[in-house]
């Protein structure tokens, strides 16, 4: 599975620019590319709502939160979306594709992988941060 060159160069720029908030990536003709990008402004939900509800895709989300001792922080998450109503063949493609992915996104912190949108609700995120 290739891994397109501007998947690693939007990353970094979400990574150590900040210019978007979250991407959404999908394999498309053997090779992962980038299917949307949400600007710095976009909520949490705006990034679920960008998943679609019967296709996997992978997913990174800068999640600005407050610690306990009232730090802002934020961490980068990697999201494996796999609906349960989504091919049995493509939720084989993406789960085989995955650590390949992400080996070549260098600054993941976090990791979650996601069947139905319950199991990546704002509450879940949040305690997977601290």
């Amino acid at each position: 599975m290739a891994v397109n060159d501007e998947c690693k160069l939007k990353f970094s720029e979400l990574k150590s620019k900040r210019n978007y908030r979250f991407i959404v990536f999908k394999i498309e003709q053997q090779q992962v590319v980038v299917e949307k990008v949400g600007s710095p402004n976009d909520s949490y939900d705006d990034f679920t709502n960008s998943l679609p509800a019967n296709e996997c895709r992978y997913a990174v989300f800068d999640f600005d939160f407050t610690t306990d001792e009232n730090c802002q922080k934020s961490k980068i998450f990697f999201i494996a979306w796999a609906p349960d109503t989504s091919k049995v063949r493509e939720k084989m493609v993406y789960a085989s594709s995955k650590d390949r992915f992400k080996r070549e996104l260098d600054g993941i912190q976090v990791e979650l992988q996601a069947t139905d949108p319950s199991e990546m609700s704002l509450d879940i995120v949040k305690a997977r941060a601290l």
